[in-house]
């Protein structure tokens, strides 16, 4: 009956804090909001079976329990609560001074954080690496193929073999070219690796990836080369349709001044630390054959332009016309021009179109001028606009840092002409857009968790003590990330919002008790009640805690492993800030109790209503 009310609301409370999960998009969305739907899942049953079940369990098997009948605490509790009642006391004593150190701590904490640095999502150890060799666009099947078996002998070399049993390859596959039906059509001059790594190499994923990187520019390509991992990759294409994790997008309508203004920024920013050769995508101008249809000539045969243009696409890519079957094996018929006069331009104009609708041929040559032009390979667009990108990834750094460094060369060193403007794109950009959606959540949230509490407690000073455990958590949660070295990212961030529901729930335990000592068992607002509710909560929260605790040192421990990445930051932050947490509450939270509480506890006890979910009865 004593904590039927706390235990509800302190629930509330945890649900309120998980909210924000359920408004992130992407793929940070889809990543962490199951995390959110089976904890709000979990703790509602947990909510019901603490109501229900656990009383009933209690009335069977306390009484026969020898624990129950216990006249002395065990010699732990006995020790912990000889600790506890030192600090009870220091917090009564010196309250305004340690809620002052504490903020204090919050300060440095802030400015710990900001110099973490940033990033999307945790690194991905995914045992692979994809190798993406890029040739100048128009390159032939037969320069890929130049080109990539001297990067087939340098990798062959790297593999693991009973001579070489150290390699940091395992094997590889190579794939030049995509087809046009493909999700990701690419021309011939581009060639994609993945690699299997050799766990037994003894190097780490990014010796692996740096070491891949410097091997191949030692040999010279004269191609644009880029190592990263096949998820991470696909990820980076997903968010911003730029396969790298950082993507410097010109816009504008002038391919030949995009493509300056994109030199003059890959010049800017070739030397920044912890960055990756930037490479410019392979968007350019190539020969290809211009098929100019003339309106009057077509006029006056009564032909329509769509009609050329499929007699034309017939003729030089062919069109598939029915299937050859082979025993159970079936082949498409293609029809087109015959490779040496595919060729020949100068041929196409004597082809005949025989007339629609009427008896009489037409050569092409009547109808269009045909010739060699130039124009571009491919065209990217976003929103409609015209884009050239510089893709880059960053090596050793976090990427806030990196794209705050790569946007201050680019104001410095690059002059945009009129009419053309710089967007920056990939992870970067939705790490940004998370972090910025997270914070305003979380301050919704806050103002939630206010509400919810003053409905429980009407009085603003009790409740900003017990909302107290936020701030506190917080430093524990930043001084975990700093002891381990991990960024600031959107996982991190899930873990702060965890954290701020079961810091709070304490404190609603702990203060509840102050007010049960007050009104049901005699005791008036005195440093002796505090002590004595605070030492009575000793043993519940520190098994809170070390519950909690306990359950997370695995994944804290054994975070780098493959498959536990994304849950490393999580668990890391709440582990942190379950330690300050739980020392504030006898640290801090008494002394704030004793010294701003006093005339609103004593008449919340005095007027407080009979209610079911707080008084028995």
């Amino acid at each position: 009956m004593e904590i039927r009310r706390a235990i509800v609301f302190g629930t509330l409370m945890v649900i309120l804090v998980f909210l924000p999960l359920f408004a992130l998009s992407g793929i940070e969305g889809r990543l962490f909001s199951p995390l959110g739907i089976a904890y709000i899942v979990s703790i509602l049953a947990s909510l019901l079976v603490s109501l229900t079940v656990t009383p009933v369990l209690c009335f069977y098997l306390l009484p026969r329990a020898k624990a129950t009948h216990r006249t002395k605490d065990s010699p732990l509790l006995r020790a912990l609560k000889g600790g506890a009642r030192h600090l009870i006391r220091l917090s009564m004593r010196w309250a305004g001074t340690l809620l002052c150190l504490s903020w204090l701590m919050v300060g440095v904490s802030v400015l710990i954080l900001t110099r973490l640095g940033t990033d999307f999502l945790p690194p991905f150890d995914e045992g692979s690496a994809q190798l993406s060799v890029v040739l100048p666009a128009g390159s032939s099947l037969a320069a890929s193929n130049e080109v990539t078996a001297r990067v087939d002998a340098r990798l062959a070399a790297l593999r693991k073999t009973n001579e070489n049993p150290t390699g940091p390859i395992l094997h590889f596959t190579r794939r030049t070219g995509r087809g046009e039906l493909d999700e990701h059509a690419d021309p011939v001059n581009v060639t994609d690796y993945i690699l299997t790594m050799n766990p037994a190499s003894g190097r780490s994923r990014e010796e692996v990836l740096e070491g891949l990187r410097k091997e191949l520019e030692d040999l010279k390509l004269g191609a644009s080369l880029e190592v990263e991992q096949p998820l991470q990759h696909l990820i980076n294409h997903m968010l911003s349709g730029v396969t790298a994790g950082i993507a410097i997008k010109v816009y504008g309508d002038d391919l030949n001044v995009l493509r300056r203004t994109a030199e003059q920024i890959q010049a800017a920013i070739r030397d920044v630390p912890g960055l990756a050769p930037p490479v410019i995508e392979a968007q350019q101008y190539a020969e290809e054959l211009h098929v100019r249809l003339r309106a009057d000539d077509l006029a006056f045969h009564g032909v329509r332009r769509k009609y050329v243009a499929d007699f034309v696409q017939t003729a030089l890519q062919g069109e598939v016309v029915s299937q050859v079957l082979e025993g159970e094996r079936r082949f498409d018929l293609l029809v087109r021009l015959d490779e040496p006069f595919r060729g020949d331009y100068d041929n196409l104009k004597r082809l005949r179109l025989e007339l629609p609708g009427r008896e009489g041929q037409v050569s092409l040559g009547d109808l269009a001028d045909i010739g060699l032009g130039a124009g571009p390979n491919e065209v990217s667009r976003d929103n409609a606009r015209r884009r050239l990108a510089v893709r880059c990834n960053a090596l050793g750094r976090d990427l806030g840092s990196v794209v705050a460094d790569i946007k201050q060369r680019i104001r410095e060193r690059v002059t945009l002409p009129e009419g053309y403007f710089i967007e920056y794109g990939g992870q970067f950009e939705s790490q940004r857009r998370a972090t910025l959606l997270i914070s305003i959540l979380a301050i919704v949230s806050f103002v939630g968790m206010y509400v919810v509490l003053y409905v429980l407690y009407p009085s603003a000073r009790i409740v900003l003590q017990i909302l107290n455990a936020l701030p506190a958590a917080f430093v524990g949660g930043v001084m975990a990330l700093w002891l381990t070295g991990q960024t600031v990212s959107v996982a991190s961030m899930v873990g702060f919002i965890s954290l701020g529901g079961i810091a709070a729930r304490n404190g609603i335990l702990l203060v509840t008790h102050y007010f049960h000592l007050m009104k049901y068992e005699g005791e008036g607002f005195t440093k002796e009640m505090i002590l004595r509710g605070s030492l009575e909560r000793l043993a519940p929260v520190l098994m809170t805690a070390l519950t909690a605790g306990i359950a997370l040192i695995p994944l804290v421990v054994a975070g780098h492993q493959p498959g536990r990445e994304i849950l490393y930051p999580v668990a890391t932050v709440i582990l942190g800030g379950l330690v300050t947490s739980t020392l504030c509450e006898f640290l801090i939270h008494p002394g704030l109790f004793w010294k701003f509480s006093g005339r609103d506890a004593e008449q919340l006890a005095r007027t407080a209503e009979e209610e079911p979910l707080f008084t028995k009865g």
